[in-house]
C-alpha cells in the first residue's frame, strides 16, 4: 500500500469545505477562519471527552478560539449593516 504523503495527511486532518456564500475577499478569509475556529473546537471536545483535558481548559480554550473568531469579524466588517 502506497504511503500518504504529507498534503494528503493535512487535507484529512485540516478540511475545508466550500464556500457557497457572496464572494468576497472579506468572507473568504471569515469562512477560512470560521472553518479553522470549528476543527480546532472537534479537537478540543473529543480530547476532553476522552479524559485527556479538562473541562474548565476545554472551556477556556474554546472561550479564546470564539473571541479570536469573534475579533475576525469586527475586523473584516461581517454583517454590519
Amino acid at each position: 500500500m502506497d504511503e500518504p504523503n504529507q498534503s494528503d495527511k493535512n487535507k484529512f486532518l485540516s478540511p475545508h469545505s466550500r464556500y457557497y456564500g457572496q464572494v468576497k475577499p472579506d468572507n473568504l478569509v471569515f469562512n477560512a477562519n470560521l472553518q479553522e475556529f470549528t476543527q480546532k473546537v472537534g479537537y478540543i471536545t473529543c480530547l476532553q471527552s476522552n479524559g485527556k483535558l479538562a473541562p474548565e481548559d476545554a472551556y477556556n480554550q474554546i472561550k479564546v478560539l470564539w473571541k479570536q473568531l469573534k475579533r475576525s469579524k469586527n475586523e473584516l466588517l461581517i454583517g454590519n449593516v
